[in-house]
């Protein structure tokens, strides 16, 4: 049985960083789309990054573009997101997940209803 657990966040002033670990554990990654969510009190989970196991080919919405960065450990089995330059708006709880995929990955969060997800990690920007 596959499992996702993300760590990571915490509180960070604006302008500051954290990354966020997803390690994955009861399969290897090979050809997975692994995609990174958000979900704040009264609004719908959106999708904010993904990565492709296979390739590494990453992909961001526009409102992290240029400041969150995706990367890999297939080593570890592990998924990170590299997030700088971070806002009050930024502040959420950040799940991760993953499914089996064989082209490039997308973070639109219907695709990855019915697989595996994480717990989720709360992370909180405020001065």
């Amino acid at each position: 049985q596959g499992q996702l657990v993300e760590s990571g966040g915490g509180l960070v002033q604006p302008g500051g960083s954290l990354r966020l670990s997803c390690v994955v554990s009861g399969f290897t990654l090979d050809y997975f789309a692994i995609g990174w969510f958000r979900e704040v009190p009264g609004k719908e989970r959106e999708g904010v990054s993904c990565i492709s196991s296979s390739d590494g080919y990453t992909d961001y919405a526009d409102s992290v573009k240029g400041r969150f960065t995706n990367s890999r450990d297939s080593a570890k089995n592990t998924v990170y997101l590299q997030m700088d330059d971070l806002k009050p708006e930024d502040t959420a709880v950040y799940y991760c997940a993953t499914k089996r995929s064989l082209g490039h990955c997308t973070y639109n969060t219907v695709d990855y209803y019915g697989h595996y997800w994480g717990q989720g990690t709360q992370v909180t920007v405020s001065s």
